[in-house]
Parts: structure tokens; C-alpha cells; sequence
């Protein structure tokens, strides 16, 4: 590494790499995942990778607010290719200080080349993005693209790596030198240990009464952040790696978007309104959670592995998973709950059938448990233990859930089935 001026760092071109990653700490998929969620071209972002790995990126320099690096093309036409990041403000300078100098373990984790995620953590809190996210790398380069082209993917590719030994250079970027930055973290904590020193107690407390009327001059609360418009994409384990043994890359990639989309179904459920009225619902168990995830599953040979480890056949699955497209976990139980009602909850029942049709219209139903076939056709009511009524048909000799619940039996039996 060579040295120009104490704001500008300079790091030498490294040799062509097979069969590792680019980056092995936190922070350093951080930055990869700004940088593969933000590309519009995905193909530009592999052949970016392929380009890195190859050894086509030359020295890289590092400055406040910017990259640069002369990238290679297979050819050897050679690319004047520049990254922008947004610098921080003074006044956000001086709150991750701030930061960085309240704990003694923050200080240490930086000078062995390491970032707290603490600290990122506690600085997004106060309002400073330390890692670049979603649009924060702006990519510049003479081949003509205005998105990531594969020079400029390249190029951030290689940062990673060594954003991995020294995050001083994401500092660097973000607009301050290593020495500079030691020393002023120096300042700062000696400041802090002073301030923490203990001092003599007053001689006279505070009223109780002064405290609580100084409670209502306080701000409000800031609003609740609004809901974001879809759920947030995994990124890509497509990393030119062979994977490890009996690693299905495929199924992570699922599971870890279906994880992304059960986390923004629920966040849009607790900003709901009324939500904090609603009664908690019953965790799902594993063979719930299973059907929900096949619900979801595009692949067919994730479908099917769900299927074998919950010990159901990929037609019970796919019978399953009908039954929770129409009432989730309720509806997944009306298929598979053969349950006999107690005293109280059948004659609840029975009032119920005998409203649901006037004089003379009431069909006539056959009850098994908690089933009732009308006679002489293909259809069937099941009571679900929530007191709800589910309707099902008869097809090729199995029973198949045909619609929604509904609180009256007559309105369940009598809806058109579901395709």
C-alpha cells in the first residue's frame, strides 16, 4: 500500500483468485450487498465478479467520497472506472465519534480491524448510515453504461476485500483518515472517562412534582416508519464457489426470501389498525409452518423435499396446501383435525344447522365427529374448533376443501367451489 497524501490511499493490484469469496466479515457483505441489490443488470454484476476474480482490476485508490481503479476488459482495452459514496456531515461526524467514544470496546475493536455492529447499529439509530445500502454506490466509467457495468462491479468487488483487512478504508471513503480519527477517538474518550469520573452528590434532590411536570414539555415520539412496499431481496449465493457438501443453495435462497416476506406480512400486521386489540395468535408448529412455506414455494423440488420431511406424500401436500390457501393454520386443521365435538359445542351446532335453512329446505346431513355429508351428493361441512364452518366436496374419492369458512353453516355449504 503507498501513501500520496493523508487523505488518499492507494492499494496495488492483487493477483487472479480461484474458489474464494471476495468477503468473509459482516461488513464486507455489507457493502457486496449495496452493491448487488442496487445493479439493474445482474449479468453486468456476475461477468463484474468474473472480472475480479481474473486479476483485471489495477490499483485501487481510495479517497474521501470515492474509488478508482483501472479496469481490463479480456481484450486489454483498458477503463478509467470510479465508485462514488456519499461522505458523512460534520454534525454526523461528531455523533458516530460520539459513538465510537462511549465504549472502551468500540475503540479496541477499530484498531484490530474490526467494526462493532454495535456501533453501526447504535449510528443508524442516531442517524448516520456508516455501511452504503440500497443506491448509495454511484458508479462512474468510461465504457458509457449509467448503471454498475461490469468494470464498476469489478471494482467494488475488489474494495470488498479490502474494506475485510482494514475498515479504516469504508472511514477513508466516508471522509476521514485513519490518524486523524485515532487521535480524535483518543480526545473524546479521555473527555468521557472525565465526565464518568464520580462526583459528590448534591446536597438537595429534585421534587418528584418538578420531574413529572417536566415530563410533559418532552418532544413526541417520532412517527412510526411507513411500511416499505414489498418485502426486501435476499442477496444472491450465486458466488462462483462450489457450495459445501449436501448444501442446497437453491432451498437457502427460499427459505431466506420466504423469511423476508413472513417478516413484512407481519410488520404490515402490527401497523395495522386495531392491531394491538387482536388476540395473539398460537405459534405455528413445524408441519404448519412447512405447508406455509410449500404455499410459497415456486420450485418444484423445494415442494417436494416440504413435502418428505413432514412425512406427507407431494398429493397430501398439495391437498395441505389448498386448505391453507383458504384459512391458513384453522383451514390446514378442518383438513386434517377428525375431532369429535363435546356436549355444549354440539348443541351450538345443531342450533346453528337448524337456523341456516327455513321449513322444508334443510338438507338432509349425516354427521361423523365433527362432519356432516348431505345425502346423496359430493358435499360436506366440517366444524373447525373455532366454531367456524368449512366446505368441502367430494372428488376422484377424496374430500377436497372447497372455499373459505364461514360462520353459518348453510352460507359455507351452499358457496360456489373454488377452483
Amino acid at each position: 500500500m503507498s501513501t500520496r497524501d493523508p487523505y488518499e490511499k492507494t492499494f496495488p493490484a492483487v493477483a487472479p483468485t480461484r474458489g474464494r469469496g471476495f468477503a468473509h466479515t459482516w461488513w464486507g457483505h455489507a457493502w457486496l450487498r449495496a452493491l448487488e441489490e442496487s445493479a439493474l443488470d445482474g449479468t453486468q454484476v456476475k461477468q463484474g465478479r468474473r472480472y475480479a476474480r481474473s486479476g483485471a482490476v489495477g490499483a485501487v485508490s481510495v479517497r474521501p467520497g470515492g474509488l478508482t481503479a483501472v479496469v481490463r476488459d479480456p481484450d486489454g482495452t483498458a477503463h478509467r472506472t470510479d465508485v462514488l459514496v456519499q461522505e458523512l456531515t460534520e454534525a454526523e461526524w461528531d455523533r458516530l465519534l460520539d459513538l465510537a467514544a462511549a465504549e472502551a470496546g468500540h475503540i479496541a475493536a477499530l484498531l484490530d480491524r474490526e467494526v462493532p455492529p454495535e456501533l453501526a447499529e447504535d449510528a443508524a439509530a442516531a442517524g448516520v448510515e456508516l455501511l452504503p445500502g440500497i443506491g448509495d454506490l454511484d458508479p462512474r466509467c468510461d465504457c458509457g453504461e449509467w448503471d454498475h457495468c461490469a468494470h464498476t462491479a469489478a471494482l467494488c468487488y475488489q474494495v470488498a476485500r479490502l474494506l475485510d483487512q482494514d475498515p479504516f478504508v469504508l472511514l477513508l471513503l466516508r471522509g476521514r483518515g485513519e490518524r486523524g480519527l485515532v487521535d480524535e477517538l483518543a480526545r473524546r474518550s479521555t473527555a468521557e472517562a472525565a465526565r464518568a469520573a464520580p462526583r459528590a452528590p448534591a446536597d438537595e434532590g429534585v421534587p418528584a412534582a418538578e420531574v413529572f411536570a417536566a415530563g410533559a414539555a418532552l418532544p413526541a415520539l417520532p412517527p412510526v416508519p411507513g411500511l416499505p412496499q414489498a418485502p426486501g431481496q435476499p442477496p444472491t449465493l450465486d458466488t462462483e464457489v462450489e457450495p459445501e457438501p449436501h448444501l442446497d443453495v437453491d432451498a437457502v435462497e427460499f427459505l431466506a426470501q420466504a423469511a423476508a416476506a413472513e417478516a413484512h406480512r407481519r410488520l404490515a400486521e402490527a401497523l395495522a389498525p386495531g392491531h394491538a386489540d387482536r388476540a395473539p395468535t398460537a405459534p405455528l408448529t413445524l408441519a404448519q409452518d412447512a405447508v406455509r412455506l410449500t404455499a410459497e414455494a415456486g420450485d418444484f423440488r423445494v415442494r417436494s423435499r416440504l413435502a418428505a420431511a413432514t412425512g406427507r406424500s407431494r398429493a397430501d401436500m398439495e391437498l395441505a396446501v389448498r386448505a391453507w390457501g383458504f384459512g391458513a393454520a384453522p383451514g390446514l386443521a378442518a383438513l386434517e383435525d377428525d375431532w369429535t365435538p363435546d356436549r355444549s359445542t354440539l348443541a351450538r351446532a345443531r342450533t346453528a344447522l337448524a337456523a341456516a335453512w327455513a321449513d322444508g329446505e334443510a338438507p338432509v346431513l349425516r354427521r361423523v365427529r365433527a362432519r356432516w355429508t348431505e345425502a346423496g351428493t359430493g358435499r360436506q361441512l366440517r366444524l373447525g374448533r373455532e366454531g367456524r364452518w368449512w366446505p368441502y366436496r367430494r372428488e376422484a374419492g377424496r374430500w377436497i376443501p372447497s372455499g373459505p369458512s364461514a360462520p353459518d353453516p348453510g352460507a359455507a355449504l351452499e358457496a360456489e367451489p373454488a377452483a
